[in-house]
């Protein structure tokens, strides 16, 4: 997956038009996307101005991924209010175990010569959905506060979430706080996905708080010796 990523960024880079960063794109499917300038994603749907500066949208269920800025965010099934739907993870690491994240990005607006009234597009994940821990109020499109010079900006702490194929589906890991009980939730959730790792396991055990960069390393550990 790495390899294919780096693959189509340098052909971004070949292509007529092409600057020296390379362009964000939707791929609907392997060898099938459409490239442009990605506006902002409420992790259901995602928002791309193509070059011909027409704007569509795209959600989660209809494509595979996203590029943007460089990161991709993978469509994934998830299950929200007892429902299976789709939505969109950045990946942080992939390999024997991938982990990924969800928070709330911002979203350009594309400038208007007259506007009187600005429809509104959000999505509320509430606190039931995403295993159990809530993402909170969502994402405007269109509208809101916090707009800046046509810029709608929200900010939020991202969920990170682990995924080992075969042991289930993705896990949410409890971050938002640094109780006791919180570490032990993640050390059960880290020592369940990175298995047959002695050295690992002792590491984890001893850690007394965790943070997202510390669970990103323990990942990337984990998959560097298990290739």
């Amino acid at each position: 997956m790495k390899l294919y990523l780096k693959v189509l960024l340098f052909v971004f880079l070949l292509l007529p038009g092409s600057t020296i960063f390379a362009q964000d794109a939707v791929i609907i499917s392997d060898g099938n996307f459409v490239r442009g300038t990605v506006q902002g994603t409420d992790f259901e749907t995602v928002r791309l101005v193509k070059d011909d500066k027409t704007i569509a949208e795209y959600k989660a269920k209809d494509i595979k991924e996203f590029l943007w800025n460089g990161d991709s965010y993978m469509s994934k099934p998830v299950v929200v209010k007892k429902k299976m739907e789709h939505r969109f993870f950045k990946v942080e690491e992939l390999g024997a175990v991938n982990l990924y994240s969800m928070g709330i990005t911002s979203v350009e607006e594309v400038p208007e010569k007259r506007v009187k009234v600005r429809p509104s597009i959000g999505v509320g994940l509430g606190s039931g959905g995403y295993g159990g821990v809530g993402v909170g109020g969502g994402i405007t499109f269109g509208g809101g506060r916090g707009r800046d010079g046509g810029k709608v900006r929200k900010n939020r702490a991202a969920v990170y979430y682990i995924e080992k194929l075969g042991t289930g589906p993705l896990q949410a890991i409890p971050l938002d706080g640094n109780s006791e009980s919180k570490t032990e939730q993640v050390k059960t959730i880290l020592l369940q996905k990175l298995t047959n790792d002695e050295d690992l396991a002792e590491r984890i055990k001893a850690t007394e708080s965790f943070d997202a960069k510390s669970v990103q390393a323990y990942v990337s550990a984990y998959n560097a010796m298990h290739k």
